[in-house]
């Protein structure tokens, strides 16, 4: 019986993937860096991200990184409501009416956690929300994962984790839930092999569920 199910954030309740990659490197570019062509990091994590850009200097790295969240991002917001998953909200009120547990379990700052909660209204239909900082290893260690259900009081094979990203698939699966990919979207290419399911939209959460 599923008790909880556990939402990736980015690629799953919001399409920000593409904007990230494009708000990484408007900013780069400020610095002095140059790219033929837009690097796509869909899926991978803040550590990764970083050491890409700046592989060898890793007192340049943290400074970049630093203004980055510090300075840049404030002044370039991510349009949540131009982004945002439309089926998110009524998704999750169809599950709390069914006793479903909902919470998110992203690699995302808690910042981002907390805007995005925000502009999807999505607070009252959350049970938990934990952010891959505020545990002891990012994606696709599942960290996070387990933190969220020791927050719910829920046993890993009682989850449905959703996830889009070959890194939050492997999460998902160590963890010990059920793993379900949410396709990418159209012109995003993203192994989901390992998925239990790949499921069209977040509705299919609840024929998951039911069936």
């Amino acid at each position: 019986m599923i008790k909880a199910v556990l939402f990736d954030m980015d690629g799953v309740l919001v399409d920000t993937e593409w904007f990230y990659n494009r708000r990484r490197c408007a900013y780069l570019e400020t610095k002095g860096y140059t790219f033929d062509e837009i690097p796509d990091l869909s899926g991978t994590n803040d550590v990764y991200i970083w050491e890409y850009f700046e592989p060898n200097d890793a007192e340049r790295r943290a400074e970049l990184k630093r203004e980055y969240f510090a300075t840049y991002m404030k002044e370039h917001p991510v349009p949540y409501d131009e982004l945002k998953n439309p089926d998110a909200r009524p998704v999750m009120e169809e599950l709390k009416r069914r006793g479903v547990l909902c919470a998110i379990a992203s690699s995302g700052q808690r910042e981002m956690i907390e805007e995005l909660v925000s502009a999807a209204d999505l607070r009252d239909v959350l049970d938990a929300t934990v952010s891959g900082h505020e545990v002891s290893a990012f994606k696709p260690d599942p960290a996070v994962y387990l933190r969220t259900m020791e927050l719910l009081g829920v046993e890993p094979r009682e989850c449905l984790v959703v996830e889009d990203s070959p890194l939050g698939i492997e999460a998902g699966l160590r963890s010990g839930a059920r793993v379900l990919a949410l396709k990418p979207r159209e012109g995003v290419t993203l192994d989901q092999s390992q998925a239990h399911r790949v499921i069209d939209t977040l509705w299919d959460v609840i024929d998951e569920i039911d069936s």
